[in-house]
């Protein structure tokens, strides 16, 4: 029997949470309300190693790299997902509060304590502080790619997959369970109506600015090679339908490279770009994290500030950098930030992992499709530079 996808699970999780939320006596909803309480705790155990895991072998290898195509590439990637956020928080924060019209949840700016609580608690505090992790990461990070490092570059390798294994073995197979839990225990206590109708004008919203910014992008790539934007992005096509299956920009890769060498942009630098964008480059990711942030926070009656709120979109550049290819991975690696930037509390967090886990793939689709775009203004420019090269040394 083939085994059903995250997404499925993730949506059947939430239709029977809605379901069952509605007749099952307290006893059974408390039940699932203490599973959620330890997957809680430990969720916040891993984060540090997960921020650590990620953050640190990304910035090592970046680091040791040379040649102006990387630091092209970088600039090109990190300016790619900033954008992506701004244009998300603009947008989100113009129609959300219409959108959402005054639905929201009683008291979750404190700590969701409406809903029912669980039989007994596991205690996990954390090895270190979400912001501690992060410095620690930036600091081992850079000094592995100043030094060049081989042994404690290949331990925090290591390490990744470790963090890896972790996500997609102990994380990812629970996450439904945790998922249902909620939904049960918002529906019991009658709280699920409004969240919901927000859910869908969310996820809405959320395809609409893929789709911008994939027209963004491409009209860029379209307009630097004189290309048609449309029949660019119908050639690259191929790897968004593949990547919404896969859920995985790292599996996405050969579709994605086959694609984009079908454009007018050089072999050797799709070669290196289209790898190197499938660990730097989230638009999409980061579009769904802005946008689903902006609605579990007005649902909680929480105003919204672009002073405060444009840090986190910095940080987010960043902490997505070399999110493993599995899905779910850029909002695991966020939820430390979200955390400690944004002041989530668990209950805000699930609803996120809710909403974003729902429409992954699309977001993972909106990422490797833009890979082909940025991988074409790369070369455009690239390319200039290796022409002007050349002039001045006839």
């Amino acid at each position: 029997m083939k085994k059903i996808g995250l997404l499925p699970r993730i949506i059947l999780a939430i239709i029977l949470g809605l379901i069952l939320g509605s007749f099952m006596p307290e006893w059974f909803v408390r039940a699932f309300a203490t599973f959620n309480g330890i997957f809680g705790s430990y969720l916040s155990f891993v984060i540090p190693f997960i921020i650590i895991g990620f953050i640190v072998p990304g910035i090592a290898h970046m680091g040791r790299s040379a040649g102006k195509l990387l630091g092209l590439s970088t600039v090109l990637a990190y300016v790619s997902t900033i954008f992506a956020g701004l244009l998300a928080f603009f947008v989100g924060s113009w129609l959300l509060p219409s959108l959402t019209d005054g639905s929201s949840f009683q008291s979750a700016n404190e700590s969701g304590d409406f809903l029912l609580s669980g039989y007994f608690e596991v205690g996990m505090p954390p090895l270190m502080e979400v912001t501690t992790a992060l410095i620690f990461a930036f600091v081992i990070g850079i000094g592995i790619a100043s030094i060049k490092g081989n042994v404690l570059q290949d331990a925090f390798d290591e390490f990744q997959e470790i963090v890896e294994k972790v996500i997609t073995v102990t994380i990812i197979p629970l996450l439904p369970f945790h998922i249902f839990g909620v939904f049960q225990n918002m529906t019991h206590t009658g709280q699920v109506a409004s969240i919901m109708s927000v859910f869908l004008k969310v996820f809405v919203l959320i395809i609409a600015l893929h789709i911008v910014m994939l027209l963004i992008q491409y009209s860029t790539a379209g307009a630097l090679h004189k290309q048609n934007p449309l029949r660019l992005l119908k050639t690259v096509s191929p790897a968004y339908f593949t990547a919404v299956g896969t859920q995985s920009s790292s599996a996405t890769i050969p579709v994605t490279l086959a694609s984009v060498k079908k454009t007018t942009i050089r072999e050797q630098v799709a070669d290196f770009c289209v790898p190197l964008f499938a660990t730097i480059h989230l638009s999409g990711s980061v579009i769904t994290l802005v946008t689903c942030s902006l609605g579990v926070m007005l649902l909680s009656g929480w105003d919204i500030s672009f002073s405060s709120y444009f840090p986190f979109i910095l940080m987010l550049g960043v902490t997505l950098v070399a999110a493993p290819g599995v899905p779910g991975g850029a909002v695991m690696a966020a939820i430390g930030i979200m955390k400690t930037m944004l002041g989530f509390n668990e209950l805000m967090l699930s609803l996120m992992l809710a909403l974003y886990l729902a429409q992954d793939s699309f977001g993972t689709a909106t990422n490797v499709t833009g890979d082909g775009a940025l991988a074409m203004i790369v070369d455009k420019f690239s390319k200039k530079d290796k022409d002007e090269s050349a002039q001045q040394s006839a």
